[in-house]
């Protein structure tokens, strides 16, 4: 019993000491940049990304691929649901106020990820941490102490975001985006990680006021959370769909205590040791 007393006591500071010296809710003037892999990643932390903007942030989002695959419809190509995608997740964003030039996309198949050549893929990440100079990155959890299992193209966007971080801060590691872009090294510091191990997060932000945001946003991923993803046809819902939708994702957003919160791991430091 003295021993498991012990091991509380000593494990309370680790875990107090890991989370943001200043509260998520207290930033101001950063840079974040959120990297995932389709276009709706960014939804668990929606509350969090129009509360970020409305207090004087700079929030970019990138999806790696276009999320041109993940539909039932029959009659889509990948072409036209690269499109409606793209709407999707620009009217989302908008829904918090973050405008679509900062939304990028770079266009990989979805479900391929792990196929594409990785190379390239983390010389474009790195040049978007290089030129937007991110002071914090957004990503799925790669896992602390142990892999976090995720599907194939959100395994693959986590340990490559945080990989690039890494090779951004390195002048020799694509050195032509230096000499030739007029690029500069740069270091990113601190990470708010998603989907992590329950047991794992140690930073909840309170979105409550940012609520319905969240769920307007929610109810503009047409072609993939509601019946247009087996028959699209069109971004609009019909009331009875949309009264539907939103209680579903009510759901989702509050907690028993009618409050919605967002769960990360936040770590500070060097990438190398943000699985450890």
């Amino acid at each position: 019993m003295k021993k498991i007393l012990w091991l509380t006591i000593i494990m309370i500071p680790a875990i107090t000491l890991a989370q943001p010296k200043v509260p998520v809710n207290q930033w101001r003037d950063k840079t974040i940049m959120l990297m995932a892999a389709h276009p709706d990643d960014d939804a668990r932390s929606h509350g969090t990304l129009a509360m970020l903007h409305e207090n004087g942030n700079k929030v970019y989002v990138v999806m790696i691929t276009s999320g041109n695959v993940g539909t039932k419809d029959l009659n889509i190509s990948r072409t036209d649901l690269a499109k409606i995608r793209m709407k999707e997740e620009i009217d989302a964003l908008a829904e918090l106020g973050i405008p679509a030039d900062h939304y990028i996309n770079l266009g990989y198949t979805d479900g391929m990820l792990e196929y594409e050549p990785r190379r390239e893929v983390a010389e474009k990440l790195v040049r978007l941490i290089r030129q937007y100079k991110p002071d914090v990155l957004m990503a799925f959890d790669p896992g602390k102490g142990t892999v976090r299992w995720h599907k194939a193209d959100h395994r693959t966007a986590c340990h490559m975001a945080i990989d690039a971080c890494r090779a951004a801060e390195w002048h020799l590691l694509f050195p032509g985006q230096i000499i030739n872009e007029g690029l500069e090294a740069h270091a990113v510091s601190e990470y708010l990680l998603f989907d992590c191990f329950p047991e794992t997060y140690n930073t909840f932000v309170d979105v409550t006021a940012y609520a319905d945001k969240k769920i307007n946003a929610a109810l503009k991923y047409v072609s993939q959370w509601s019946s247009g993803n087996k028959k699209y046809t069109g971004a609009s819902l019909s009331p009875e769909e949309e009264k539907q939708i939103r209680e579903m994702r009510k759901k989702y957003t509050y907690n028993e205590e009618g409050k919605a919160i967002e769960k990360f791991r936040y770590y500070k430091g060097s990438p190398d040791g943000i699985g450890r």
